[in-house]
């Protein structure tokens, strides 16, 4: 039984068998999302999530950050998950194709202060939540978020789950009935990106976890083989890319998956499908001393399914502005840097950036694969009348258009370990 195998792993493996350098990548994590958190507690949705759960009420056993309040664990889980998520600042796990620890930092932290848990189980219960959320996401296989899942939150809530089934002290039992309870309530769609939706799915996958675990801990029953058979979370929310689940379960611990693939952490606050694209244009422009007024055009290229999360094209609005290639090329072109504030609606509508937005163009690579924003490689042309003019003297060719070009792989990208104060907004 796999369900019974993956509950039984998280369940019985003893803390002190976990290696001390996992535990020190696990703090890198913790430091890394509550900071970006404490700056995403000044975004609208995070404020708005803050005055929902302080009109709640209830018994305050947790910590709701940026604040002086306290609220029930699941409540602060949830506001916390949408701070650290606000921002699209916080890390991603490339097995997940997603962020892990904006649901899993708040949901651990909420949980083991509840519960007096020590600063060591709390970050091995994060090490074996991040091996469930690598796993299964290697089960569930890429076109489950092509189809629309966010799997931040979709495959969030087991690792969740097992944090805070492992920190309450769940048997392998309990933990198995925390996963089938949390079954109901996966969800989580692309769809949302570019709104405050996006950032409650990791608060909502949070709470929701604390919740399974906390009725399996009071003897709430529910189906204790959930990713086993038909009409499983596999069978159910799987594709016929993804890794066989018993395959990935031999894999448990041999790598870590906080050791690889590794935790990735954002240069900037947006979209990893911007990344790879915005590395190669600074370095462009950079390399070629490109002046804004010289651009003509910049085409981006993209493997198949590397943007699928850019849903805007023509953005409106900061949070838009963060899944839109279109207005991050457009940004960086005229203001040659990237920061928080880049992402406000007063930066997105200013009318030098839309008639820039024009000039850039998506296109996609022919290829049988399927990719990511973590995953292959994106190419990055621009047209400028100095390079034009450079291609023709050489070329002799004046027909012939040349174009400054790269193609970068994991350009921008920072792995795990880097501290949270190596990050750079700008």
């Amino acid at each position: 039984m796999r369900t019974e195998r993956l509950a039984g792993f998280v369940i019985d493996t003893p803390a002190a068998s976990i290696p001390h350098e996992l535990l020190s990548c696990a703090a890198d994590a913790f430091l890394d999302t509550v900071g970006v958190a404490l700056a995403g507690t000044r975004e609208p949705a995070s404020q708005l999530a803050v005055r929902w759960v302080q009109g709640i009420g209830g018994k305050g056993v947790a910590s709701v950050w940026g604040t002086a309040m306290r609220a029930p664990a699941a409540e602060a889980a949830f506001a916390n998950g949408i701070a650290a998520h606000a921002l699209d600042f916080d890390d991603s796990l490339p097995s997940l194709r997603s962020h892990p620890s904006a649901t899993m930092v708040p949901t651990a932290l909420a949980v083991g202060e509840a519960t007096g848990a020590s600063g060591r189980d709390v970050a091995g219960a994060y090490v074996l939540g991040l091996e469930v959320a690598g796993k299964l996401g290697k089960a569930l296989g890429n076109a489950h978020f092509q189809r629309g899942w966010h799997t931040t939150a979709t495959i969030g809530i087991f690792a969740c789950t097992a944090v805070a089934g492992r920190l309450l002290g769940l048997d392998t039992r309990g933990l198995q009935t925390a996963w089938g309870i949390a079954a109901s309530q996966m969800s989580g769609l692309t769809r949302n990106f570019g709104t405050m939706t996006k950032p409650l799915h990791a608060g909502h996958a949070a709470r929701c976890a604390v919740v399974s675990a906390s009725l399996a801990h009071s003897g709430f029953t529910a189906d204790t083989a959930i990713f086993d058979g038909d009409r499983s979370v596999v069978a159910t929310y799987g594709s016929e890319n993804g890794t066989d689940l018993a395959g990935a379960l031999d894999q448990l611990g041999a790598p870590w998956e906080i050791v690889n693939p590794g935790i990735y952490v954002k240069r900037w606050a947006c979209c990893y499908c911007n990344h790879r694209p915005l590395g190669g244009l600074f370095q462009l422009l950079s390399e070629h001393q490109i002046a804004t007024e010289e651009v003509e055009s910049v085409s981006i290229g993209f493997l198949p399914g590397s943007d699928t999360a850019l849903l805007s094209s023509n953005p409106s609005t900061g949070l838009e502005g963060k899944f839109s290639i279109e207005y991050v090329v457009a940004a960086a072109l005229l203001d040659r840097r990237i920061t928080l504030e880049t992402f406000t609606d007063d930066m997105v509508r200013r009318p030098r950036i839309r008639e820039l937005i024009g000039r850039v163009r998506r296109y996609r690579i022919e290829d049988d694969g399927v990719y990511s924003g973590l995953v292959g490689y994106t190419d990055v042309e621009i047209a400028t009348r100095h390079v034009l003019a450079l291609g023709r003297e050489l070329t002799q060719a004046p027909d012939v258009a040349t174009f400054a070009r790269a193609t970068q792989g994991r350009a921008a990208e920072e792995r795990t370990r880097a501290p949270a104060y190596a990050r750079s907004a700008g």
